[in-house]
């Protein structure tokens, strides 16, 4: 029996959404209805559709580079782990010469294609995991909310380090996680946005971004 195209599940569920506080970004999210749940569980192997839904620590680096578009313009940009896209589709927006988004979920990579599409922007979709490689050729390195679980963050913060040692920048969103390296992290600007699957506009959260240093 053959795999059902994820490209295809996505249209067709899922909701192409406008991004609350992010004008002209739209994102494929998922819903009560979507089947979201249903479709992981039997054709992604029950990995968590992290991907479907606007995090609060990307969100924050998305305003921030809404608000300081210099930090990646005319640059190549990674985003590392980038779920759905909304840093990688900002950064584009931002005028980044190139972007890189990193992303092993496969439906999370069908969907950045999408929400690619859906933005009028173009960008390299990786799905390698990075995290024990060496840092590839970038200017600049995004990171939104993966320092989220205790196996996860000492890499990805290993990896940083060596990104660092490379001599390329590192903005990380966060909205302040048990597994955040805060010795290492120099704030520059927190951002009120709104919460996962809240369902009322009202509803925010505090999220900071930092420089990693």
């Amino acid at each position: 029996m053959s795999r059902p195209d994820p490209a295809a599940f996505i249209r067709s569920s899922l909701w192409l959404t406008p991004v609350p506080g992010l004008d002209g970004l739209r994102l494929y999210t998922g819903h009560p209805a979507s089947g979201l749940g249903r479709f992981v569980a039997e054709h992604n192997d029950g990995r968590a559709p992290y991907w479907a839904y606007p995090w609060s620590g990307g969100l924050a680096l998305a305003a921030h580079l809404r608000a300081h578009p210099q930090v990646v313009r005319d640059r190549h940009v990674l985003d590392l782990g980038a779920g759905g896209g909304v840093v990688a589709i900002a950064a584009m927006q931002a005028g980044a010469a190139r972007v890189t988004a990193a992303e092993i979920d496969p439906l999370g990579a069908a969907a950045l294609a999408l929400n690619a599409e859906a933005n009028g922007v173009i960008m390299s979709i990786l799905t390698d995991d990075l995290l024990d490689g060496e840092p590839p050729a970038v200017d600049v390195v995004l990171v939104g909310d993966l320092f989220y679980a205790p196996d996860l963050a000492p890499r990805t913060g290993a990896f940083l380090e060596r990104c660092r040692a490379e001599g390329t920048a590192v903005l990380v969103g966060d909205p302040g996680r048990a597994d955040l390296p805060l010795d290492r992290l120099t704030p520059l600007a927190r951002y009120e946005v709104p919460e996962v699957g809240a369902q009322r506009d009202a509803a925010t959260t505090p999220a900071t971004v930092y420089a990693f240093g």
